[in-house]
């Protein structure tokens, strides 16, 4: 099963290069970020067409999150366990059918936090806390589970290009990374720097500065997998040549297989 994470940033204003890397990669699952647009005005006809069911959670303008899917997916649930009817739509998963059972794949959009000593940096580790809580629920069912998306975090220091740059950034604070890390340690494994611990591994590239140009990059995307996950991930890479294509993101998919 190949799932792909994609910080899509606008879903209507890249839909023909969300189509033509979708008809690339060829993904079985797909998780959408920040698709800044309602459920009912997503472009779902043209992933249709390429054989893929879809589900949305989003919002006008803002945010956003989305998943595709080969398999018709089971027990969607829209929104993080605490969201009332007015959050942010950050978070949905799904149950995938695969050929030796399910896998629960979930698309989620972190809060950025910035600036840093904010509400909205408050609001960031108020999220964190309550995904790490919904994180070590799912785990307890102890079934393949891929937690995947825009996690706005730069998890350490081989995460940046310049990490100097960021020492005050609500990606890249102490706290933050300290929040990562306990979710990682509820058995939790970053499937990226599972397979490709080497430098210069980023998904994401400013539109600002020659930031793509001189690979000046974050690593802020995230497959997160529970045990039963990891025993089966066999393949993780990084598309960043998406990140040159006419209009791009500023964000490329990242892309998983993992064993049937």
């Amino acid at each position: 099963m190949i799932i792909a994470t994609w910080n899509i940033n606008s879903i209507r204003a890249r839909i023909d290069t969300a189509v033509a890397w979708v008809k690339e990669a060829n993904p079985d699952v797909v998780c959408l970020q920040e698709i800044k647009c309602e459920t009912a005005s997503f472009p779902a006809a043209a992933f249709e067409d390429l054989g893929y069911n879809v589900c949305v959670h989003g919002q006008k303008s803002y945010n956003g999150v989305a998943i595709l899917s080969k398999a018709k997916p089971e027990d969607i649930r829209c929104g993080l366990p605490g969201d009332d009817r007015e959050s942010p739509a950050r978070y949905i998963e799904a149950l995938i059918p695969g050929c030796s059972g399910m896998v629960r794949v979930a698309s989620i959009y972190l809060p950025n936090g910035n600036p840093a000593g904010t509400e909205k940096y408050t609001y960031k580790l108020e999220w964190m806390e309550r995904l790490t809580s919904h994180a070590r629920e799912l785990m307890a069912l102890e079934e393949p589970l891929v937690l995947a998306g825009d996690y706005n975090v730069i998890p350490t220091l081989l995460d940046a290009k310049h990490p100097e740059n960021w020492t005050r950034d609500a990606l890249f604070l102490p706290e933050t990374r300290a929040r990562f890390r306990i979710m990682l340690n509820l058995g939790l494994t970053d499937a990226v720097r599972a397979l490709m611990p080497e430098k210069d591994v980023y998904t994401f590239w400013d539109y600002q500065a020659g930031a793509w140009q001189r690979n000046n990059g974050l690593r802020i995307d995230h497959l997160l997998l529970s045990p039963q996950g990891a025993d089966r991930l066999e393949t993780a890479r990084i598309d960043s040549h998406v990140r040159g294509w006419d209009k791009p993101s500023d964000h490329v998919p990242v892309i998983i297989g993992m064993a049937d």
